[in-house]
């Protein structure tokens, strides 16, 4: 195989990543849009909107948690071709509040290869402060990435 053909079959993996993403029915309560640039990192641009406010009118952890597992997992499953990664264990850290805005995570592959994952995220906003931090650890399971109706443009 030439580097051009591995290129292809990475950048199929990578747009059907974001297919599976987009497919995802969690995915249509948030405005946001993954990226995967290139193996081991992902990134996902997405809104806060005071429709995801708890009581005191900041942004809810879920938002946090949600965003910084997702770019972790992502940027783990770029080195997983054939099988839905899951995740199985995620420590945070909120650093910052946010209430309105954009918001970028990016997750990035730390470590693993075969059956067990470890990857990390951050979440930035729009003035570029760190607003929370993630550590995820995720394993391989029995889904073939394949059989997911969502996970298109591989073969």
């Amino acid at each position: 195989m030439t580097d051009g053909a591995a290129n292809t079959g990475a950048e199929r993996h990578y747009r059907a990543l974001e297919a599976l993403y987009t497919s995802a029915p969690v995915n249509s309560l948030f405005a946001s849009r993954l990226l995967i640039p290139d193996e081991g990192h992902a990134r996902i641009a997405f809104d806060v909107t005071e429709e995801v406010y708890h009581a005191a009118g900041a942004a809810h952890g879920t938002i946090y948690f949600k965003m910084l597992d997702d770019a972790a997992f992502y940027a783990a499953n770029t080195l997983a071709t054939d099988r839905f990664l899951l995740t199985t264990s995620f420590n945070l850290h909120f650093t910052k509040p946010v209430r309105t805005g954009k918001v970028i995570a990016e997750g990035k592959w730390v470590s693993g290869r075969k059956r067990v994952f470890v990857a990390e995220s951050r979440l930035v906003d729009e003035e570029g402060d760190e607003i929370g931090r993630g550590t995820g650890t995720f394993m391989r399971s029995r889904i073939a990435l394949s059989s997911l109706p969502g996970y298109i443009g591989k073969g």
